[in-house]
């Protein structure tokens, strides 16, 4: 029989640090870590594209002074604390950070209990969660390669993104030139070392877009078979009645989601694309509270939950959204690229093996910056990942190597239309 003291503390804990760390390794990550009387450290990703300094200082100036001399273990009254405290409640700056703080806690929370944090949501409920890949090219037969290099590569579902005839750049091809001439498989923020640093701007059409989408789908199924699952990202490019238009176009090539085809600010005109399309509907990686969803769920306006725990306020409150979701029977997609470090990764492979209704996981592999920076313990075998077995979320902080890639300023793209309007990216 074990001896008492083999067992894991159960009175409080205090926090005695909370650093936030900026580094860019390939792009720019902000992280932050807790550190405990016991000497357990937890991570949290408070990556925010394109405005990364604003949570830094977010972080740093208002809410890791009130950290030091919280009990670690209290993951549910910090993060009621920390949200419900500051008054100035939601938008992605703040819950971010809250995220951040979460994300840490749970991850200290694993670590002191010998267990990967899945296992303390519930255990799991998969062998894995099914990934799926960014497939692109500036015209067909460029992205039919790439398809190609996603199978070899595992993948058992693509996401596909093509160029547009008349258009230099379009989002989500990995073609174009960043801001200093790099390409930006990996990252759409332009990267500059310009003393004024300015948003790159690219030019859209969406009559053009609407036109060629349909042709591409068609060139992909004829080539790949009905079986192969095929996304599709609008990224909130379109009206409401043009997004209606393209998921009813889509029809016949049975995508497994239309993401982001409106902006979704207007929670109602999601109605009026339901009205029109059979296409499966996913929204929210630029969401970052449940109160952004409320219509979408109690309607059963969309079929996937695109947050990512990085940008919701952490595992924490994801969870809960998830449950939510659940009842209306809505599965999860959660926002996966990049942007987000691997910390914030790990953090969404454990709410995917622990929660019923997953749906799918988005993956994109960190250049190898990145993870010489971030050492991981998650898995990508046959089409899924698996967050590991190590106690906590399984992800460490390299600070040598974190230290040797210093912050670079970069933004997103700004798009207008032919005329010069500005319009949604």
């Amino acid at each position: 029989m074990a001896a008492v003291s083999d067992h894991p503390r159960t009175d409080p804990v205090k926090i005695t640090a909370a650093d936030v760390v900026v580094t860019s390794p390939g792009r720019n990550f902000v992280t932050l870590r807790i550190t405990t009387e016991d000497g357990l450290t937890g991570l949290g990703d408070a990556t925010l594209n394109g405005r990364e300094l604003a949570v830094e200082a977010y972080l740093r100036e208002h809410v890791a002074p009130l950290l030091p001399g919280r009990d670690a273990h209290a993951v549910e009254d910090t993060w009621q604390y920390l949200y419900r405290g500051a008054y100035w409640r939601r938008g992605p700056v703040t819950m971010a950070a809250v995220a951040a703080v979460d994300t840490a806690l749970w991850d200290i929370k694993g670590k002191a209990a010998g267990l990967p944090v899945y296992q303390l949501l519930g255990g799991a409920c998969r062998t894995g969660a099914l990934a799926y890949g960014h497939a692109s090219g500036r015209d067909v037969p460029e992205l039919l390669d790439s398809v190609r290099e996603h199978l070899a590569d595992g993948f058992r579902a693509v996401r596909i993104q093509s160029g547009i005839p008349g258009l230099d750049s379009v989002y989500g091809v990995a073609a174009s030139a960043a801001g200093d001439g790099e390409r930006y498989d990996y990252e759409p923020a332009r990267r500059t070392r310009a003393a004024h640093p300015r948003p790159t701007e690219e030019t859209w059409d969406t009559r053009a877009y609407l036109r060629h989408m349909p042709t591409v789908f068609e060139a992909v199924r004829n080539t790949f078979g009905p079986e192969l699952p095929l996304l599709h990202d609008g990224h909130h490019r379109m009206t409401p009645i043009q997004a209606a238009r393209l998921g009813k176009d889509l029809e016949p090539y049975d995508l497994f989601w239309l993401e982001d085809a409106t902006p979704g600010e207007d929670q109602g005109a999601l109605r009026l694309i339901r009205e029109h399309t059979t296409t499966p509907l996913a929204i929210g990686e630029v969401f970052n509270s449940v109160h952004d969803y409320t219509t979408l769920l109690q309607e059963r306006l969309i079929d996937y939950v695109r947050s990512a725990v990085t940008h919701t306020g952490g595992i924490t409150a994801v969870r809960k959204l998830l449950d939510m979701a659940a009842v209306y029977g809505i599965r999860s997609g959660m926002h996966g690229p990049t942007d987000i470090s691997p910390v914030g990764m790990a953090a969404a492979l454990h709410l995917d093996l622990a929660v019923h209704n997953f749906g799918i996981q988005e993956y994109m592999r960190h250049a190898p910056d990145t993870l010489e920076v971030f050492h991981t313990s998650y898995r990508f075998e046959d089409g899924l990942l698996h967050p590991g077995d190590a106690p906590g979320l399984g992800v460490e902080l390299d600070d040598e190597a974190a230290a040797r890639f210093p912050y670079r300023p970069a933004y997103l793209p700004v798009n207008r239309l032919g005329d010069g309007t500005v319009h949604d990216w």
